[in-house]
């Protein structure tokens, strides 16, 4: 992966978890600035690492399912112009312009990443936006179980009453 890729890939990390860590901070009360920037910085590593996995996700998912499967020697990777989409769903999408938008620019940019992995493999576009689709939603449930638990856990919790 290229330089270029990789900051591409941080900056739409940083941009989804500013989004998604933003309002449920500014609920919480007595919260430090040095806590947020890490929370925030911590979802940046976090988000841009799932979204590096996209594509080798459906590469993989590719060479399970598909009857034709695709050589080993040609991956599916990141381009800055595949990227670059990626980062302008991201930052479209911040803060909180709607899910139905975020949704919108999602499936743009993996249409983006099915174009590249139908031709990588030489599989028809519908079967490898199957697998793109089938790689995102499995990794957004992933993340997002990861997110609930990681929410619930630095929960607040009210102290006992004493008896």
């Amino acid at each position: 992966m290229s330089p270029v890729v990789a900051v591409l890939l941080l900056f739409a990390g940083l941009s989804e978890a500013a989004g998604r860590l933003l309002p449920v901070v500014a609920r919480l009360s007595g919260v430090s600035h040095t806590r947020v920037v890490g929370m925030v910085l911590a979802g940046a590593v976090v988000d841009g690492a799932v979204f590096a996995l996209w594509p080798l996700s459906a590469w993989a998912l590719a060479n399970l399912v598909l009857p034709t499967s695709p050589s080993d020697e040609v991956a599916l990777v990141w381009t800055p112009g595949l990227a670059a989409p990626l980062l302008l769903a991201a930052v479209l999408a911040f803060p909180l312009l709607g899910p139905l938008l975020h949704l919108l620019l999602m499936v743009g940019v993996g249409a983006g990443l099915a174009g590249a992995l139908a031709t990588a493999t030489g599989v028809g576009w519908w079967d490898a936006a199957g697998c793109v689709a089938i790689a995102g939603i499995g990794l957004g449930i992933s993340v997002e179980a990861v997110r609930r638990l990681v929410v619930r856990l630095n929960r607040p919790r009210a102290p006992e009453p004493l008896t």
